[in-house]
């Protein structure tokens, strides 16, 4: 990942220990890699038996990067690369809802302080639209309460330090 695409890569034992708790829930999904960077999350997931993946990255570098690593592992045709705000994406665009998605959220650390009513606002949307049997994968840092987020308690919280993963099954 080029330094200049302002992304901010899961560490390799975050995601780890990520794809081990959500365990066999990925496979058949449609993965949703938000704030998709290098698109690691959504291509490992496909790895692992996701129907299909979309990627939002608003990045032009690191889209193309994904559009390149998906090319060269010739899995095109079950992908989609969204170049644009995540946010605006989560408005509008939301995927059919069959099948059940897994839905990942890695944004830069920050934007759980300076968007935090965004970042709410964007899941809660997800959290409502989302089919049964989606499962929800989110990376913060000790400065995000996951009891702030939709379904408060319901959420599995493990700490990586920096990062925090809070999983949900709702």
């Amino acid at each position: 990942m080029p330094a200049h695409a302002g992304t901010r890569p899961m560490k390799h034992r975050v995601r780890q220990a990520a794809f081990n708790l959500i365990g066999p829930d990925v496979k058949g999904k449609h993965a949703i890699d938000l704030f998709a960077g290098s698109g690691a999350l959504g291509i490992e997931a496909i790895s692992r038996g996701a129907a299909r993946a979309t990627f939002v990255e608003q990045h032009v570098a690191a889209a193309a990067i994904i559009r390149e690593n998906v090319r060269s592992l010739q899995v095109e045709q079950r992908v989609a690369v969204v170049e644009g705000s995540t946010f605006a994406w989560v408005r509008r665009e939301l995927p059919e809802t069959d099948p059940p998605w897994l839905v990942f959220c890695t944004p830069p650390y920050d934007f759980y302080e300076g968007r935090r009513d965004a970042m709410i606002q964007m899941l809660d949307r997800l959290l409502q639209a989302a089919p049964p049997h989606s499962a929800f994968v989110v990376e913060a840092d000790r400065r995000f309460a996951f009891d702030k987020l939709p379904c408060g308690e319901a959420w599995d919280v493990r700490r990586y330090p920096p990062a925090i993963l809070g999983i949900l099954r709702p």
